[in-house]
């Protein structure tokens, strides 16, 4: 009997010390998170974005895929953040199967925030496969791009000897967009 009471005395002296330290946390004021600089950086709208299509250039270890930049510069007077992966649709003739856009997936691969000052740009690079001599061709003629966190497009021309294959419903289509990366300054 003894034994018992002691061990429940201990219980009630352990939990009072439990009880004791949490209330005296609740109490205690945390210090508060220190929020990145980033965080108090707004996002690049499309008002302060333009846009610009680079030249394709042919992947070396991928004969019929091209990387295109697409670039955006900051046109506003402030520093913005522009990070993620944009939408991306190339425009152009209907396809009988397809219709006239071609949405593009998206390959988060990007940097995890970049900060673009006024006159500066930051690149995301559009991936496309070419069709196989003597396949089906599409050729888009315009991109429609909406920057990361926004919902109004800019547009810019598609280059008009660069032609895509029309890969709309496969797993793991040849052609879709990377996410953006920082421009050395």
């Amino acid at each position: 009997m003894l034994g018992k009471r002691i061990t429940i005395g201990v219980a009630a002296v352990a939990g009072a010390f439990a009880l004791a330290a949490c209330s005296s946390a609740a109490a205690a004021p945390r210090p508060a998170a220190a929020a990145p600089a980033a965080a108090k950086t707004p996002r690049c709208t499309t008002a302060d974005l333009s846009l610009s299509l680079g030249k394709p250039a042919e992947k070396s270890d991928a004969p019929g895929q091209f990387d295109v930049p697409l670039t955006y510069k900051n046109v506003s007077n402030h520093t913005c953040g522009l990070y993620g992966v944009p939408g991306v649709d190339l425009v152009g003739p209907d396809d009988p199967t397809f219709g006239p856009v071609y949405h593009l997936p998206r390959v988060d691969n990007g940097v995890k925030y970049n900060e673009v000052t006024p006159g500066m740009t930051a690149t995301a690079t559009i991936t496309v496969l070419t069709p196989a001599e003597g396949g089906k061709s599409w050729t888009p003629t315009k991109l429609n791009t909406i920057p990361p966190g926004q919902t109004r497009a800019l547009t810019a021309d598609w280059p008009s000897d660069l032609p895509v294959l029309r890969q709309d419903a496969a797993t793991h289509p040849g052609t879709y967009v990377n996410g953006i990366l920082a421009d050395p300054s």
